[in-house]
């Protein structure tokens, strides 16, 4: 008996469905039978389905002889199906990399409850995914596994039947079918979660809901809409069977079924022309029938429960009218405040411009106002300790001021604070670009801190880039350039690069960059509280993977199956997974001993935590090489990254560690040892030599003594590298591969 059945229900998609199946068997958990039902479908997703059973004994496939609709032709594969649990998956849907794995061990962790309650992300044409806006229902705090009653918020989830494992014997023994017409998941999953015996969640986005631009059934004008009362009809025929659910749950789907009528009515596209009067008057006429006296509906529901309680089309159409004068009226009024707010700040701005500049005050920012951290971040925290009676300030948006640290003032951006800082605050410091607005006045001092060793090409080196550059204005990037005082470096290879690419009149500091003086500085202590924080077990190899933004596409994709080469590696390893600093969503979510380290304000922190690097063309390998800790590149794609973005070198030949230029070679890397073996390591001597000479721990405390104090001598002299002790790792390299059990490795 395999672990799950995975039911494809099949019509009309040949486009997508190759990608739906192959989610589906690429799963590193193999357990499965994929039972793919062909509903007598037109085009070639019959054929395709036969392709795949050909090839993999797995996949079940099933030819209906004529079109049923998609209830049924899932009823059809559950009687085909004979795994312990049932997944269903719509045909123009995938799972996610890891997705069964981590449903299987929540399953086991919850004793195998009736239901699991997973989550999802819509996936749009354009790439973009956007998860679930109610996931916080299926945190998996507390007791586990429950009643629906024990959290009954979970009905706001998407009611449907994909996001969900069920229980083949309870689903069997409750004789719960699929109806037909559309619509169909209501009455099934609205009965599955009141009579389940026990229901848990999974926090993790295991299928992406493809949101089609054309094509989705729910999305077209038909009168099949009408449906949705004889599916209601159903819903609260199985509350009449079972009358101790009906006192507890026909309130609350009384109010869910008006809801759901109300959001079909206003939907545009939904309704034939014509049809809509009817409609209402159905909605009205189920208002009545299964009305619950005295159920309390929520203030902001109101007005729709009462469109639906009085059912007429005039009602409705002269509130819709009065609604959308009264939305646009707003909307003037709101694009009208801004603009009155825009000038008075600018105008507040040119006030301050005139007013004296405060030589004890410094304002700092970073990644475009995100958090505290950087090269600004630690300048912000050297300032404040050398210089005394320094005051500073920090530009983040709101939701990341809890990473300032106290004593250091928060600035929200646009706000007339934020402009009285820019304005006569003399030392201004970023690692991007501040506002292009900012007047640079005399007397001020802007320092570029740069945020990393540059691989990539950047700058005016673009020009010739335009999938990097996308738009790029060249003119504004060398107006900026000039407002620079001083340009950070790390290495005689980026001063190079800065002075060419942002040709200007400042003076390059080549002091090392003040974000890794951290990595000198910390100690074993440190990095032992950072890992029980981060939630890494006792004795775990922990391997940092964070891969950099791709120019030539429009999203993030993982090209690493982490589950599957986690299974290879067996328990020993634990992968942090970090998403490049441009992207909203993380790689993938935490499960098992993968763990999402995305929304973590320091990249510091994880790289101390952590016992090796994984990445491909991410500048943080030449931050990573001043902890003296192994580093494997990924380079599966590098012709086509060098193609889009452009280089300065080939990193392969000359890395800073083992190279690997494919999955199965990566997890062979990581699993022999070689990846901490003697080859890695003279690789990683002669790039430290090489990109790593100033960065010794004292790059912070030497740029504010030049900018600030303005000492010319006797700063602090470079520490060689044989005589730097960076933060030493959980355990030394001959005892991490000891931990693996595997051999050690010294291939070149």
């Amino acid at each position: 008996m395999p672990r799950f059945s995975v039911i494809v229900p099949v019509y009309k998609v040949q486009a997508y469905l190759h990608e739906c199946l192959e989610s589906v068997l690429a799963q590193s958990f193999t357990d499965l039978e994929l039972i793919a039902v062909d509903d007598c479908s037109p085009d070639a997703s019959g054929a395709l389905i036969d392709e795949f059973a050909a090839l993999d004994p797995r996949v079940k496939a099933v030819h209906l002889k004529e079109n049923v609709g998609l209830g049924m032709a899932r009823n059809a594969g559950m009687e085909r199906a004979t795994g312990e649990y049932l997944i269903f998956l719509d045909s123009d849907d995938t799972l996610t990399p890891g997705a069964l794995h981590a449903i299987s061990d929540r399953l086991k962790q919850t004793d195998e409850p009736d239901v699991l309650v997973y989550d999802y992300a819509r996936t749009y044409w354009s790439g973009e995914a956007v998860r679930n806006q109610f996931a916080g229902q299926l945190h998996e705090d507390g007791q586990a596994p429950f009643r629906l009653a024990d959290r009954p918020g979970l009905l706001k989830v998407l009611m449907v039947a994909w996001n969900k494992a069920h229980r083949r014997d309870f689903i069997e023994r409750e004789g719960f079918t699929f109806p037909t017409g559309y619509y169909e998941d209501t009455p099934w999953t609205y009965p599955i979660l009141m009579a389940a015996g026990s229901l848990a969640t999974l926090d993790r986005v295991c299928v992406h809901y493809r949101q089609r631009r054309q094509g989705n059934i729910l999305g077209t004008t038909s009168r099949k809409h009408f449906d949705i009362f004889d599916q209601y009809d159903r819903v609260f025929a199985f509350l009449d069977q079972h009358p101790d659910l009906s006192a507890a749950w026909r309130a609350v789907l009384f109010r869910r079924m008006v809801d759901h009528l109300s959001t079909i009515f206003t939907k545009r596209d939904r309704l034939p022309r014509g049809s809509r009067a009817e409609f209402l008057r159905k909605a009205r006429a189920h208002y009545r029938r299964y009305r619950v006296p005295g159920a309390p509906v929520r203030v902001r529901t109101r007005v729709r429960h009462g469109l639906v309680r009085l059912g007429s089309h005039r009602t409705y159409r002269g509130l819709w009218t009065a609604l959308r004068v009264r939305s646009r009226a707003k909307r003037y009024a709101a694009a009208t405040r801004r603009r009155l707010r825009g000038a008075r700040l600018q105008l507040h701005y040119r006030v301050q411009l005139r007013l004296p500049v405060r030589a004890d005050h410094a304002v700092f920012s970073s990644y475009w106002g995100r958090g505290y951290g950087c090269n600004p971040g630690a300048l912000e925290a050297a300032m404040r300790e050398l210089v005394p009676g320094m005051r500073t300030a920090w530009i983040a948006a709101p939701e990341h001021h809890h990473t300032i640290p106290p004593g250091t003032r928060r600035l929200r951006p646009g706000t007339a604070a934020y402009w009285t800082a820019l304005a006569r605050s003399k030392y201004l410091v970023n690692n991007v670009n501040f506002d292009r607005r900012l007047v640079k006045r005399p007397g001020q001092v802007l320092v570029q801190t740069q945020h990393g060793t540059p691989l990539k090409q950047m700058g005016l080196d673009l020009q010739d880039r335009p999938a990097a550059a996308r738009g790029t204005d060249f003119a504004a990037l060398l107006r900026n350039a000039d407002k620079w005082d001083y340009v950070l470096s790390a290495n005689r290879h980026s001063t190079l690069v800065w002075e060419r690419v942002y040709p200007s009149g400042y003076a390059t500091l080549e002091y090392g960059y003040p974000r890794n003086d951290r990595f000198q500085q910390a100690t074993s202590a440190e990095v032992a509280r950072l890992r029980e924080g981060l939630g890494i077990p006792h004795g775990a190899i922990a391997v940092l993977y964070a891969p950099t933004h791709r120019d030539y596409r429009r999203t993030q994709r993982l090209t690493l199956d982490l589950e599957r080469m986690l299974h290879a590696l067996g328990p020993g390893f634990v992968v942090l997974t970090r998403a490049h600093h441009t992207y909203d969503a993380p790689l993938t979510g935490s499960s098992g001993r993968i763990i999402d380290v995305s929304a973590h304000p320091s990249v510091e922190s994880l790289c101390l935590a952590s016992d090796a690097l994984v990445t491909d063309y991410s500048s943080l390998m030449f931050d990573y090489a001043n902890l003296d800790r192994p580093i494997v590149l990924y380079a599966d794609d590098w012709d086509a990254y060098e193609a889009a973005r452009g280089t300065y070198f080939d990193v392969r030949d000359f890395p800073p560690g083992a190279v690997a230029r494919s999955e199965d070679e990566l997890t062979d890397i990581l699993a022999t040892g070689h990846w901490a073996g003697s080859r890695s390591a003279q690789l990683r001597r002669a790039f430290r030599e090489r990109f790593c000479a100033y960065d010794d721990g004292r790059a912070a405390e030497r740029v504010v003594r030049h900018v600030v104090l303005g000492e010319r001598s006797g700063l602090p002299s470079v520490v060689p590298l044989d005589e730097r002790h960076p933060a030493p790792s959980a355990a030394a390299p001959q005892d991490r591969v000891a931990v693996t059990g595997l051999r050690s490795g010294t291939r070149t």
